[in-house]
Order: C-alpha cells, then structure tokens, then sequence
C-alpha cells in the first residue's frame, strides 16, 4: 500500500475522519484531501446551533487542526473544486487543469440547499445555512435584531428560528403543510415542536408557500400565496437539500437520489466510493438503499469507506440517527420513518414536562424512536428494540414504570 493514493474528494467531516480512518488503520500510502472551501474540514451541526447562536468560537467547529493534517502526512488542497473524474487514466481533475493521479478515489461532495426560484429571491438579506461563511453571515444579521421570516419548518428551519429568538429577534415561520416536522416525524411530534417555538414567541404561519420575497436591492418581506405579507428584514430559506452529484454523474458512475454504492461504500466502478450526505446505500438492515444527511452518517460512514476502499470493510449498517437543541429542549432520534406513512406512537412520560421518550411502531415493531432531555437512558433502548425488530406492548411501552428492556412481547 506504501505506493497507493488515495483521492478524498470533499474536505468535509466524512472526508477528514476518512483520512484518519487511514492512517489508524495502517494505510502507509498518500492521502490528498481536496476541498471546494478554504476552510480546514469542519463539523455542521454548530453552524445552525451553537456557532449560530454565538456561544462557540470558529476553531471549536474543526474536525481536526492544521497540525494534524502534516503529522500525518495527509496532503490538503483547500479552495480547489474537482471539475471531472477520468476513470480510464485514474485521475481527478482540478478546476486549474491539474491532474492528481488516484488508486483509490473516495466522494464525499456533500449536499446543497434547495434554492428558491421566485421574484425576488436574490435580494441582499436572504440566507441559505450549509457552510461556515453562511453561519457567519447569518448569525451578523440575526445579531442586528429586526424582523426575521424563516421558510420551511424543518430541523434547519426550526433551529435558526430558536438562535434568532436567542438574538431576541420577531419570527415568522411560513410552511406548506399543516404543522412543522410533519413529514419527518408525523402530527403528534411535529406538534409538539411547534408548540415548543410558539411558546417561545414564534409565529408559525401553516398552509402558506412563498410566492415572492419583496424589496428594492435588501429584501424587505415574503409574500405569501395566501396574499399575506410578512415584514422580515432578513429571511432564512430551508426547505432541504439535494445531493452534490454533479462530478459522480459526469463521470458515469450511477446516481439515483445521491450516489449508489453497496453495503460497503462501494460504487460499481471497484476503485471509487462514497460517503454521507451525497451516497445512497444499500443498507442490510432495511434491505435497500437509503440515504441519510445527518452529522452521524458523515462520521461513521466515512471511516467505513475508508476501510473497504483498503479491504478492511464490513457491511455499513449504522442506524440513522440525529440529535436537535433547540432552546431548552435537547433530542436524540434514531431509526428510520418514511414520510406520509402511518404509524402508532406511543409517548413514555409527559410531553408538556419536556422530558418524555417516544417511539414509532409498524404492526406492532418498533421501527424508531427518540427521546428528550432524558439522558439517563437516552437512545440506547430504542436502539436495542429497532434492532431486535421487538414487537412490543404498548401499554407496557408507555408506563414508566415498566423497564424498557421488560416492554418486548415479542422478539421475531
């Protein structure tokens, strides 16, 4: 291996623990690590808490520091974009026209924020949040107080509504459908969420769609297409994300809903992979592909194609999981729903004391699960249930007084 390189295309968080995973796992070879930003790779989770609501400094954001990268020999080559793959010569190609030769070539190109496209929508004051600059920028705004519109109720959405109330700022949410959140975690969780922020002082307009942002040069409102206008000096669009398939496609590797790769990260071509937001896998526990964006996927499937790209990889079958801090509220979710299916909910202990367990149930299986603010157990037991496929007990799940381990009627 002394004389293989690796490629790592996306200077992200997957790409960097990627590049450690290497080195860790004895990889003697080069490692380039090229990225789009000048930043060093980062963590995104601070960029709509913490970092956004100005109580982390920038450096804490870094997966690793600068140091880090020349002790362990990992080449970075930061503000360069990857225009094109040249399968038959193994060789990336840089904006610039250089060529860097790989052995093994790993992507992990991330995702990008859904744009709006409506009259208006290049005003100075909207925002999108996916990097650094983005966080930066928009925490300044929030930081100068005024009226804030924030479209779509999702987590993004949500957790710059909580940092802008942090910033004492007035928020209007806009959503299309008839609550937040419905369609990541169903009518009763969706509404505790939005009970949560209107308590908070956040007006949460549903049924409502954008269909202009108003303004001469610095947006000044959103237009609803109910007719409504919403005053807003700066106005925060997140209404999701779509893979960075552009240079996978290009090079005709498959894509469908993000890169395709097997169970271990691979794409067909044996000599690529891909990782996080942007790969679609093919996941042994639900028996197809899934593609998940949160924070953990980057960090544990990562190091996963980082293994199997040097043949030490077993099947990547993390379960998705998530975490949101939003004012006092502190969450953790894991499993898988799909939207707009039904599900049974069962809620252990009392939404309105912000401290509870819920779990989302298939014919009896519970196939997710979260909690919030209940750190003594945490997500641990709807894990251990997810995986066990356990059918359970309802009213057992629901009484507090059963131990979670004692709720499974069944064990398939």
């Amino acid at each position: 291996m002394a004389t293989d390189t690796v490629v790592i295309v996306g200077a992200s968080l997957a790409g960097s623990k990627a590049a450690e995973t290497l080195r860790d796992e004895g990889f003697s070879g080069a490692i380039v690590l090229i990225g789009a930003e000048e930043e060093l790779p980062y963590e995104r989770p601070p960029l709509s808490k913490d970092y956004l609501l100005g109580t982390a400094e920038r450096a804490s954001t870094a997966v690793h520091d600068e140091a880090w990268y020349t002790g362990n020999d990992v080449e970075l080559l930061l503000g360069t974009a990857v225009v094109d793959i040249h399968r038959d010569t193994r060789e990336v190609e840089l904006a610039d026209g250089r060529r860097v030769g790989y052995t093994h070539l790993l992507l992990t190109t991330g995702a990008s924020p859904r744009r709006l496209s409506l009259p208006g929508s290049e005003l100075d004051g909207v925002h999108y949040l996916r990097d650094l600059q983005d966080s930066e920028s928009l925490r300044d705004a929030l930081r100068e107080g005024g009226p804030v519109a924030v479209v779509g109720a999702g987590w993004i959405g949500l957790e710059v509504a909580a940092a802008a109330r942090h910033h004492g700022c007035e928020v209007t949410m806009l959503e299309p459908r008839d609550m937040p959140l419905r369609a990541a975690l169903g009518p009763e969780l969706g509404g505790y969420f939005a009970e949560a922020h209107r308590r908070h002082g956040v007006t949460i307009l549903t049924g409502r769609r954008p269909s202009a942002l108003i303004g001469s040069g610095r947006v000044m409102g959103v237009t609803a297409d109910t007719g409504e206008e919403i005053e807003a000096d700066t106005v925060v669009v997140g209404i999701g994300a779509q893979p960075n398939t552009t240079l996978a496609r290009g090079s005709g590797l498959r894509v469908d809903n993000g890169i395709v790769v097997d169970e271990y990260l691979r794409t067909a071509d044996p000599t690529i992979a891909a990782a996080g937001d942007v790969a679609s896998v093919f996941h042994p526990f639900y028996g197809r592909h899934v593609r998940v964006e949160h924070w953990a996927n980057a960090l544990n499937a990562g190091p996963a194609a980082a293994r199997s790209l040097i043949g030490h990889g077993r099947p990547y079958d993390e379960l998705p999981f998530f975490y949101t801090d939003q004012y006092d509220i502190g969450m953790e979710f894991i499993g898988l729903l799909e939207p707009d299916r039904p599900y049974t909910v069962v809620t252990r202990g009392e939404l309105d004391d912000d401290a509870f367990h819920a779990f989302w149930l298939s014919d009896g299986q519970v196939v997710a699960g979260m909690h919030v603010n209940r750190w003594d157990d945490g997500i641990e037991p709807a894990k251990k249930l997810i995986r066990d496929r356990a059918v359970v007990d309802p009213a057992r799940l629901a009484d507090p007084s059963v131990p979670l381990g004692d709720v499974a009627a069944r064990v398939p």
